[in-house]
């Protein structure tokens, strides 16, 4: 085991101090950062400034400003149109409102701004024509108050399914990026060594399997802290926009699951990037090699996409038992909703015997074929 050790510890130390390990990592986090401030930028402002003429104008204050109003309303008021149009069109209020009537605005009002001022119109209108008419506004809003009904939901709890759309939607993008990126440096890690026949000179002193294991662990466990951090940029990029509120219930389930998922994915398609690498010498014919892998990763990664948006579909429930799709697919059904148990069991299960299978059949081919040098060796042959 020592020699396995050896050959992580190199590929850690390695690949980890390359500027593109570091300058990838830097950029991933940053991304993923970001997506989380995007909301807050496409929102609508926090605040507006409304500018009043005249006495029926000025009745809106109290319906505008009142304390349970989520966006907080400044209130200035002019002395006649003119003044609040050139404040308009200065961009010191973002609307007007003139004698309870008219709103000037400097082209369309905003939406949220727009139905604030209509909704506390309503209200000043209603109470002044319940006055006119001698009844008591007061008892006439009580006597219309009554309990709203109860909403109880007999499926699925729906208040998170945009959230969980959005953050399964992610994941995908993270788990596909990541798990082509490191099986792609597994392989290249192979090819570069037998063109380049140092694989000769390590095999002397280590044995294959600890050669392939040592680097398939050694470029996980950078893969593995990449993910940690896209995960933790994430959450404190939420935690910084107030978006953590928003979060549905039992993400750390969801991180944890996802960490477990990644692992099985990328033990998987690595060992099956090393086999195939093996197969050539040089770098130039790694894509053709690798393309059976590439496609299957490709077609993993559609198929998770779509999960993403149908979690409940029944393409979505089969494939995410269904190994190698349910390394992407199943974390993908658990963080956009509710997934029973014995689905999660099922296919934990059958990707760890199929992850410990492709270990075991690239191990093997990997032995057969690092060695020899020259064109392409044939998968048929080898493995016979």
């Amino acid at each position: 085991m020592s020699g396995l050790w050896l050959v992580a510890q190199r590929e850690i130390i390695t690949r980890g101090r390359t500027k593109a390990f570091v300058i990838g990592l830097v950029v991933s986090a940053v991304l993923v950062a970001a997506l989380a401030f995007l909301p807050k930028l496409f929102s609508g402002p926090d605040s507006y400034t409304v500018g009043l003429v005249g006495g029926q104008s000025q009745a809106l204050q109290p319906a505008l400003t009142g304390p349970a109003k989520e966006m907080t309303i400044a209130v200035r008021e002019f002395p006649d149109e003119a003044a609040a149009s050139d404040a308009v069109n200065a961009g010191d209020v973002d609307a007007a409102v003139v004698d309870g009537r008219r709103v000037l605005a400097d082209g369309e009002v905003d939406r949220e701004l727009g139905l604030l001022l209509e909704s506390a119109h309503q209200t000043v209108q209603t109470q002044r024509q319940l006055a006119d008419a001698g009844l008591d506004a007061a008892k006439v809003a009580q006597a219309m108050r009554v309990t709203p009904l109860e909403q109880v939901s007999v499926g699925a709890d729906a208040r998170y399914a945009s959230v969980r759309v959005g953050i399964a939607s992610l994941l995908v993008m993270v788990l596909f990026f990541l798990l082509i990126y490191s099986s792609m440096y597994v392989a290249m890690g192979v090819i570069e060594e037998k063109g380049s026949r140092i694989v000769e000179i390590l095999l002397t002193s280590i044995r294959p399997w600890q050669l392939l294991g040592g680097k398939i662990l050694g470029l996980g466990t950078l893969a593995l802290a990449n993910l940690v951090v896209i995960i933790l940029a994430g959450l404190g990029a939420a935690v910084a926009t107030g978006f953590v509120a928003e979060l549905p219930p039992g993400m750390t389930g969801i991180v944890i699951s996802t960490l477990f998922w990644f692992i099985l994915g990328y033990a998987f398609f690595a060992a099956l990037a090393a086999a195939l690498g093996s197969l050539v010498s040089r770098q130039e014919d790694a894509n053709s090699v690798l393309t059976p892998m590439t496609m299957l990763m490709t077609i993993t990664y559609l198929v998770a996409y779509f999960s993403a948006v149908q979690p409940g579909s029944a393409v979505a429930r089969i494939l995410s038992l269904v190994p190698p799709f349910s390394s992407m697919v199943m974390p993908v059904r658990m963080a956009g909703g509710e997934v029973l148990a014995w689905e999660i069991a099922v296919a934990a299960v059958l990707m760890l015997l199929a992850t410990v299978g492709t270990l075991l059949l690239g191990a093997r081919i990997y032995q057969r074929a690092v060695l020899r040098t020259g064109g392409r060796v044939k998968l048929t042959e080898v493995v016979r």
